[in-house]
């Protein structure tokens, strides 16, 4: 097989990895029950196990408690064909044909999340925690218009966080962590053959890794008010695996292979800066903002034995923003509730169907309740409205060969997700 057709063929094929977990990029915010309740507007200024992944200095003051969450969410999406087409070599244009609606491509799922942590003398502490930040899964049929882009793609991260924090002085803590990332993944695209009276080729790729970062943080108290910030380091990903490509037929039939690849790329920092306020004894204002730098996000480096390419993101940095409260009704049970704007990073003119992100809105009710001096329970529930986007996707396969082939995929996307989360905490 010449070496121009096997770089094409594993680019093609490697060039969406990131994007199947896209959840305001790829990223899964649902790491606190707690923080589903609130929208998650108070979590970098909280204390406690169950805010160890927005701040390290969160659990300086918290004492001996461990966490255990999980989230179940469930997105009802349409992702519909607008005008898609495929030039086959010679120029000639014809639609993409098949299933012309995507019903539900995203499909439900949960994430965990657990932690734990424990004093170590007077001022210090350390914690331990996991979650799943990277988590996703979308499918369509094997006759969608969406085929030349997605057809299964599955995504499973673990992050291991291993904490040390210390209280300074009476007002000011700070903490530190360090984070290991496994990231498993799955992806398969239809491939086109060079007419369209020949059946679909497909493509698979599966790959994992595991890759190192870190986070540090800080919180001030001061009378009624906490101030919490913390900077997660962006993670430089490498995946490893195998690009099986078969079923093309012709000229292309040589093009079959299973043969080793690997991509790397890099995820985005997140700076986050939050506030909380007792206004009154039951009543307690949250506000946060984080900023996440999506650019770092801007290609994805592919290699196989034919050579390396640089495939271009374009991912734009965002700032989500939320606001909430927390309301004690008695010393059992305090209820919270919350609202969120989170933009999508994707480029309008980029956006793939792999996962077909958009800007949403999240809205977000939950409750604490003692069910014991030392075990309470979480409770949370969000809608998330995702306002109507676009998919504007164009992919060459082939490329650089005589057989290039481009689709063009265009198509219209609504939905909305549904998040239900239960969370236990214990003290000892």
């Amino acid at each position: 097989m010449p070496k121009s057709l096997t770089l094409a063929l594993a680019s093609t094929a490697l060039i969406s990895i990131p994007a199947i977990a896209n959840a305001g990029g790829f990223y899964l915010q649902e790491q606190s029950v707690r923080g589903v309740g609130r929208a998650y507007s108070g979590e970098v200024a909280d204390q406690g196990v169950e805010s160890l992944w927005w701040n390290p200095a969160a659990i300086a003051r918290s004492g001996r408690e461990a966490y255990v969450g999980a989230h179940a969410i469930f997105i009802d999406a349409e992702v519909e064909n607008d005008g898609s087409t495929i030039t086959y070599p010679g120029g000639v244009t014809v639609p993409v044909g098949g299933e012309a609606r995507g019903l539900n491509p995203i499909q439900d799922g949960v994430a965990p999340n657990f932690a734990i942590a424990t004093p170590v003398g007077d001022r210090f502490a350390l914690g331990f925690s996991v979650a799943a930040p990277y988590n996703f899964e979308t499918r369509y049929r094997r006759n969608s218009w969406a085929r030349y882009d997605a057809l299964t793609s599955r995504l499973t991260t673990a992050d291991l966080q291993l904490t040390g924090a210390m209280r300074v002085n009476d007002w000011l803590d700070l903490g530190a962590s360090v984070n290991a990332q496994y990231a498993d993944a799955k992806l398969q695209t239809a491939y086109p053959n060079l007419s369209p009276l020949l059946p679909d080729g497909v493509s698979q790729l599966a790959g994992d890794g595991w890759d190192i970062g870190w986070t540090v943080g800080g919180q001030a108290h001061v009378g009624r008010l906490t101030v919490g910030a913390s900077y997660r380091s962006q993670m430089n990903h490498d995946l490893d695996g195998r690009v099986f490509v078969g079923g093309l037929l012709g000229p292309l039939a040589a093009a079959n292979a299973d043969t080793a690849g690997s991509a790397s790329f890099t995820t985005p920092w997140a700076a986050t800066l939050g506030v909380r306020y007792a206004l009154t004894d039951r009543l307690t204002l949250n506000a946060q903002v984080q900023r996440l730098g999506w650019s770092k996000f801007d290609a994805i480096e592919v290699e196989t034995p034919a050579g390396t390419q640089s495939l271009v993101q374009n991912y734009e940095d965002t700032t989500t923003g939320a606001v909430g409260l927390d309301y004690a009704v008695n010393p059992r049970l305090t209820l919270r509730a919350g609202v969120q704007y989170d933009p999508t990073p994707t480029p309008d003119e980029e956006r793939t169907a792999r996962v077909p992100d958009g800007d949403r809105w999240l809205f977000g009710a939950g409750a604490t309740a003692k069910l014991s001096e030392r075990i309470s329970m979480d409770l949370g529930a969000a809608y998330i409205h995702f306002e109507d986007s676009r998919v504007n996707h164009d992919t060459t396969f082939y490329a650089g060969t005589p057989a290039a082939t481009t689709t063009r995929l265009r198509g219209d996307v609504s939905g909305a997700g549904y998040v239900m989360s239960v969370g236990l905490k214990a003290t000892f």
